[in-house]
């Protein structure tokens, strides 16, 4: 299945596009908060960190290339982490935490 195939992928696209949101500064607390956040629940799947080659699940894109989606915005990502579908697991997070984690995802670009 290509990228561009899958929902979530179209779903963050959309949102991304369509999102009339003010651009915010990102606090390096955030970004911080949400690179160790990163680590521990996601870091079993995704690549996380810049640079790296492949994730750990070969289906779950890196964060590097969901930051460099054109247009991804922190309402897009925190709207993908919200919306469950069949590939990934439904992941609990506070709105701090979708904050901070949406922050290090952007931090990536």
């Amino acid at each position: 299945m290509k990228l561009f195939e899958r929902p979530i992928f179209l779903i963050i696209i959309a949102l991304s596009v369509f999102a009339t949101s003010h651009v915010q500064a990102q606090e390096p607390s955030e970004i911080i908060k949400g690179s160790v956040l990163a680590r521990e629940v996601c870091g079993g799947c995704h690549a996380i960190v810049a640079g790296e080659i492949g994730s750990p699940n070969p289906a779950a894109p890196r964060f590097e290339a969901i930051a460099r989606i054109p247009g991804m915005t922190a309402i897009a990502l925190s709207a993908a982490l919200q919306t469950s579908h069949r590939t990934m697991p439904n992941v609990m997070l506070d709105g701090e935490e979708l904050r901070n984690i949406a922050a290090y995802i952007l931090s990536l670009k």
